[in-house]
């Protein structure tokens, strides 16, 4: 078995993700004005565009702050996989950053990028050709008795 995670494993963790999102972004940009609105009558517009602004950077801060602080977003670690730099260490914030920020912006060319995976050795994508990663099952310590 390779140490690399394949496709099938990626897109699962990916669905994971997008469930995630689906769910934290609109209770980020309407759970407060709906909240404020329940009490007062009518949420005041610094409010929602607050709320409004704070859920369009949780996709971005979602997955960077993930890759960078253990290589794992939910999806990951449901999963197993973990990403790193492609010699295996941790992503930095900024390239972590740059890596969420470019498969946010053109999600349709970060999922047809990973069919290279399917003839790649190391199972790398275009993204992770381009950012330096790689996408590793994670190592699991098994406890001797």
């Amino acid at each position: 078995m390779s140490h690399y995670a394949g496709v099938v494993t990626r897109l699962a963790a990916l669905v994971v993700d997008g469930v995630v999102l689906s769910i934290a972004v609109p209770a980020v940009a309407n759970g407060p004005p709906s909240m404020w609105a329940s009490i007062d009558g009518d949420a005041p517009g610094w409010l929602k565009a607050a709320c409004q602004f704070a859920a369009a950077l949780i996709p971005i801060l979602y997955f960077s702050l993930c890759w960078w602080a253990t290589g794992q977003t939910l999806g990951g670690l449901l999963f197993g996989t973990v990403v790193r730099r492609a010699d295996g260490s941790p992503l930095t914030l900024w390239r972590a950053l740059l890596r969420a920020f470019v498969g946010l912006l053109v999600p349709l060319l970060w999922l047809a990028g990973l069919f290279f995976a399917l003839w790649d050795p190391k199972r790398r994508a275009l993204h992770d050709r381009l950012f330096g990663t790689a996408v590793w099952y994670k190592q699991r310590k098994v406890l001797a008795i």
